[in-house]
């Protein structure tokens, strides 16, 4: 069965490899288009299995696109660009991008962190599915696998999917520390070593979210890593 990818890419030297090597290739089932406003319609008209999108377009930005598709879906996304920008790169990762892969590369390379993006999706779906109604209440928090949602005084907190991902495998394990390592190698796979840093800015942004001034809930354990837990 062959993968539906939406190809986002503007007029580039580029695009025309990308579109051309996938189009040629029977494993996969593509659509292209070359701005922020035809991306938006394509995902809400159809369901892909991946997104592939470029940094820069006419129209506005891929992390203006990514916000957007936020709000519409959540779908596993690979920035593909020339833009080779470590601040570009870690914000890309924050607004819940898979993957980020600077042109020139191999395109053989970026078919292999596609199906490596997947993997990981139906590794965390097939997780989630074994314990799907499970609850965790502490005080004035909810979290539960049901819907994705994760509230604090029955409001709604707004997380990325790499937060609530992040969030979950800390919640999983109560008390128990998990490095830094260990989360980055669980969210992205065999190319983690990169997201060591982003790790901590998702840290940092999830603890603004569901910490008040009477509660920690993320605990570092310096040296070691992170764990969940209202208690020293």
């Amino acid at each position: 069965m062959s993968l539906k990818v939406l190809l986002a890419f503007p007029e580039s030297s580029y695009r025309e490899e990308i579109v051309y090597n996938f189009s040629s290739d029977i494993n996969y089932e593509i659509s292209n288009c070359s701005s922020l406003e035809d991306a938006l319609k394509f995902v809400q008209k159809e369901e892909y299995d991946i997104v592939l999108m470029d940094m820069i377009f006419k129209d506005g930005t891929g992390l203006d696109l990514k916000k957007k598709m936020n709000d519409i879906i959540d779908i596993p996304t690979i920035f593909v660009t020339e833009v080779n920008d470590d601040i570009k790169k870690v914000l890309a990762l924050e607004y819940g991008a898979d993957d980020y892969i600077v042109y020139p590369f191999n395109i053989l390379e970026l078919k292999a962190r596609i199906r490596a993006v997947l993997r990981r999706v139906v590794k965390n779906e097939d997780k989630n599915s074994v314990d799907k109604d499970n609850e965790i209440v502490i005080n004035n928090f909810k979290f539960s696998i049901v819907g994705r949602m994760v509230t604090v005084d029955d409001e709604e907190i707004d997380l990325t999917g790499k937060e609530f991902d992040i969030l979950y495998i800390l919640v999983s394990n109560p008390g128990k520390v998990t490095s830094r390592e260990d989360i980055a190698k669980e969210i992205w796979g065999e190319n983690y070593e990169g997201h060591l840093r982003t790790v901590d800015v998702h840290i940092k942004r999830l603890r603004e979210k569901i910490d008040d001034k009477d509660s920690t809930l993320i605990r570092t354990k310096w040296g070691e890593g992170y764990y969940f837990g209202n208690e020293e």
